[in-house]
């Protein structure tokens, strides 16, 4: 792809670094990027590619608004989201990347993993729902598994969402009070604000272990949202090459007509009442 579509466009004044950005420029570049995503998404679908991103960070650091933004104009069979919830007491005991290998893609499919197997050095190793033994053998195996998935032709992209205390807090608030958000918060979420240093020493040995040449983790500014997903969508779109394989514009042929064709009688169907 030509490096010019991924360019900001200077059609709207650029905002200063420390300066919110312009809800138009925003919007705009959003649609821009956007439109760059359906091209590559139909690239991996022709190419038969295999790709996945994954999505890591502290609670409320913006994954899941960046996830968001790369699906919504995409197509779910193409490019799904995949968040797994607690393992059930069978999982518990299968391989533990096992329940995450049955989400990897197929050819011409794309994976966001909402979190994934790096729960094992996360929330896992500091809430104490694994053992030691099996956190130091998640990151001693962890780089070869994805070493496995890389040789397999897998696409593997590792994003970390860092976000200050002071924003945490903020967005932890906002969502406390606005009722459509307050299912964003977890008991899990209560508990982890006791346990802030702990997360922050978790993260780093998980750096140490398993930011490899082959799949490091890429860091994002997270404090601004709406720089964070423009970021992402951009760096996400530079590593993988991909070219403008759009269908071209297609015509339109005649309705059918049938004269003698009769609608059955409206009162017999079942009408959503009108109320607004």
């Amino acid at each position: 792809m030509a490096d010019k579509h991924l360019v900001p466009s200077t059609g709207d004044r650029v905002p200063k670094r420390r300066q919110r950005l312009e809800t138009k420029y925003y919007n705009s570049e959003l649609a821009r990027l956007q439109v760059e995503l359906v091209k590559l998404q139909e690239w991996i679908k022709v190419r038969e590619l295999k790709v996945v991103c994954l999505f890591e960070g502290r609670d409320a650091a913006g994954k899941g608004g960046v996830i968001k933004r790369i699906s919504e104009t995409l197509n779910p069979r193409v490019c799904r989201i995949c968040a797994l919830g607690i393992p059930t007491d069978r999982e518990k005991t299968q391989w533990y990347f096992q329940r995450y290998v049955a989400q990897l893609p197929a050819a011409g499919e794309w994976v966001l993993f909402d979190r994934s197997w790096y729960n094992r050095a996360g929330v896992e190793h500091v809430m104490g729902f694994c053992s030691d033994e099996e956190y130091k053998d998640f990151l001693e195996t962890a780089p070869q598994f994805e070493r496995m998935l890389i040789r397999s032709g897998i696409i593997l992209l590792k994003y970390w969402f860092s976000v200050s205390d002071e924003e945490q807090e903020r967005r932890f608030q906002d969502r406390i009070n606005e009722p459509t958000k307050r299912w964003k918060i977890s008991p899990m979420d209560v508990t982890s604000r006791s346990k802030w240093v702990d997360y922050s020493k978790a993260k780093d040995a998980m750096f140490a272990a398993t930011d490899t040449a082959e799949a490091p983790w890429w860091v994002v500014e997270a404090d601004d949202k709406e720089r964070a997903r423009l970021n992402t969508i951009r760096h996400l779109l530079s590593t993988i090459p991909y070219q403008d394989t759009t269908p071209d514009q297609i015509v339109l042929p005649p309705r059918q007509v049938d004269t003698t064709y009769v609608r059955p009688p409206i009162k017999k169907q079942h009408f959503v009442p009108e109320t607004y």
